[in-house]
């Protein structure tokens, strides 16, 4: 699949243009001729419903956001990946003949390694190219970079060596393994999917093999409303411990009624056993478990609130999400931090910015990064004016649904 510059970002596609070019630029400053090569892009995403209930086979629904990272990528005749972004001074070289996991691996390398592993074992061709990114999903905000970054490398070897054959589900299911298994984070498959099928998607992971996944339609302009993300200024890409805790009691809990994931646990039976799990799991396990069955729930009637047009439900929904985020998902802050609450104090100034309208809560894994809000269009302005006072210039960003996952692009 291909997309022009022109459909990707809309009316301000002559500044991504000039981004495109830097890229080019920078491709050819580290690995010579640019001749040959081919731009791609994979969007960042914004949960909008089921938060942390992917990774215990729930229900979840998402959107790809206009902030992508874009790549300019050519075979380079090699047994080697050469990336470079302008984020990093290194450039993460992997060789291709050795897809074991490698404990001397970091970060982006390691997801390289991880991602033609798994295209390896699934029969697709896989082969040496040199690359050159730039990213505006911003690092550890919740806005998913990593699921980008993962979503650009599987679309680049899709296209140049696969005739792009890798489907969108497929692409998301192989860039989660390599989170999984290389990076060593265990998440679950709502950023790969919704950066890959892209628009607004509602998921079922009940079967994670088989997700059922459906198209739905957001145009929140139309009801008078923004879409807001605000970068509180913490980064959670340190925080693999506290949120690898959530889906850790989540399963201890399942556990404790002889299953793996909360998905199969019978919510009657929960709420009569919770005496009983509170001594075998603590507290915080039990609470996360409500959040889960809560918002598997939610997730599920946010989706059909939107597909009927009731778009006041909607955001009725989307703040009881945001409290059972808040009360029993717990994910607001890291307990190790326990000073560094950026996450509450956004949501306290947002509430009071939107006078009883709106909704906010946290998205994505949380402990740090950005909160999310859908603010009246009348309160756009002083919204932005108001959390910027706090966050700094620029903290507040306006988000629009892209409808294209992972894609090449065409200037």
């Amino acid at each position: 699949m291909k997309a022009g510059v022109k459909h990707l970002y809309g009316a301000g596609w002559e500044q991504e243009k000039a981004r495109y070019e830097e890229i080019r630029a920078g491709f050819e400053t580290f690995f010579g001729d640019s001749q040959g090569a081919r731009f791609f892009s994979a969007p960042g995403r914004t949960e909008i419903g089921g938060n942390h209930t992917d990774h215990n086979h729930g229900r979840v629904l998402a959107a790809a956001i206009n902030l992508d990272v874009v790549g300019m990528a050519k075979p380079n005749g090699l047994e080697v990946i050469r990336l470079k972004s302008v984020e990093y001074d290194r450039v993460d070289e992997v060789d291709i003949t050795s897809l074991a996991p490698n404990q001397s691996d970091y970060g982006s390398r390691s997801l390289i390694r991880g991602i033609c592993a798994r295209c390896k074992e699934l029969g697709y061709e896989i082969g040496g190219f040199d690359c050159f990114t730039k990213t505006r999903v911003l690092k550890g905000s919740g806005l998913s970079s990593s699921a980008a970054f993962e979503i650009l490398v599987v679309t680049v070897v899709s296209c140049l060596f696969n005739g792009g054959e890798i489907d969108p589900v497929t692409a998301a299911m192989i860039a989660q393994y390599a989170e999984n298994v290389y990076f060593g984070k265990p998440c679950g498959l709502l950023d790969q999917m919704a950066s890959s099928v892209g628009g607004v998607t509602a998921m079922d992971f009940h079967d994670p093999q088989k997700p059922v996944i459906e198209k739905r339609e957001l145009d929140l302009a139309a009801y008078g409303y923004a879409l807001c993300v605000v970068d509180t200024g913490g980064n959670h890409a340190d925080l693999t411990d506290e949120y690898a805790a959530i889906p850790a009691e989540m399963k201890k809990a399942a556990a404790f009624f002889g299953k793996e994931f909360l998905r199969d646990v019978d919510e009657k039976e929960f709420y009569q056993n919770i005496k009983a799990l509170r001594a075998a799991a603590g507290d915080r396990a039990v609470l996360r478990a409500m959040h889960f069955f809560d918002d598997d729930r939610l997730a599920a009637a946010e989706a059909k609130a939107l597909e009927q047009g009731d778009f006041e439900g909607f955001l009725r929904m989307v703040r009881d999400s945001g409290r059972s985020s808040l009360m029993r998902l717990q994910n607001v802050f890291a307990s190790s931090a326990p000073a560094e609450q950026g996450i509450t104090l956004a949501l306290a100034v947002a509430e009071s910015l939107l006078q009883g309208r709106g909704a906010c809560r946290v998205h994505g894994g949380g402990f740090a990064g950005t909160m999310q809000a859908y603010v009246p269009l009348d309160l756009l302005d002083a919204y932005r004016e108001g959390m910027e006072k706090v966050f700094g210039e620029g903290a507040c960003h306006v988000l629009s649904v892209r409808d294209v996952g992972g894609v090449e692009v065409e200037l």
